[in-house]
């Protein structure tokens, strides 16, 4: 395991652990870490994740989907089992399936290779932005959900929601900037569990992004992933 030197940088910081078995590139995203303000430690084989995890306990992991010895989707279940810390995987195989399970087992978000440098960045920003302001979904000030009186209010504006678009937005709001499938998003939209298709979904999004634009002319926060599902997005 190789990990940069942090002493003489603020505990205060942030720190990201990067699993990559490209020395090359690890060494480009530590530096560009580094000087956006990070901590920033590498290890690039796949068995030395989790204990390295545990032992530097760092704010957000970079996860490689392919390694050495054990591959990211495995490394991304394990660490869900026993923390909420996020994960942004980092994967050159841009199939759909691998991106799905990716998100699915935990994952925050992925970012397709060749990257910049810089998106890494800007992503690990807005990662930990998100994680700091918390999922309380009250906090935020465009969007206030009230789970005792189930209501909505959107730029102070009520939101006349169905019980099944108020769970809907309520899933999205609670876990800002995170893409959820479809089949995630249907597991908590029926509290008796039907069947139903999975475009279902897309049919609710339509009317909850119809009464969102209502409130607010202009603006839809919920962001379409494609091959995916859906994500909140509210500043």
């Amino acid at each position: 395991m190789e990990t940069s030197s942090t002493e003489s940088r603020p505990p205060a910081l942030a720190r990201i652990l990067m699993v990559e078995d490209e020395p090359k590139l690890a060494a480009v995203v530590g530096d560009y870490l580094r000087a956006g303000g990070y901590e920033s430690s590498w290890v690039a084989d796949g068995r030395e994740a989790i204990p390295a995890i545990k032992a530097q306990q760092p704010d957000l992991v970079l996860l490689d989907l392919m390694l050495p010895g054990r591959d990211g989707l495995d490394i991304c279940r394990e660490l869900r089992s026993f923390s909420d810390i996020p994960i942004i995987m980092l994967t050159a195989r841009v199939e759909e399936i691998d991106r799905l399970l990716g998100l699915e087992l935990g994952a925050d978000d992925y970012i397709c290779k060749p990257f910049s440098p810089r998106e890494v960045v800007a992503r690990v920003k807005a990662i930990l932005r998100r994680a700091r302001s918390g999922n309380e979904p009250s906090s935020n000030t465009a969007l206030r959900i009230d789970e005792a009186t189930h209501s909505a209010v959107f730029h102070n504006l009520p939101l006349e929601l169905t019980p099944v678009e108020f769970r809907l937005l309520k899933t999205l709001a609670a876990n800002p900037g995170r893409v959820f499938s479809r089949d995630r998003l249907l597991d908590n939209l029926y509290l008796d569990h039907r069947v139903v298709t999975d475009r279902t979904v897309d049919s609710h999004i339509k009317n909850l992004r119809r009464k969102l634009e209502q409130a607010a002319p202009g603006q839809d926060p919920i962001r379409s992933i494609y091959g995916v599902g859906y994500k909140l997005e509210i500043e």
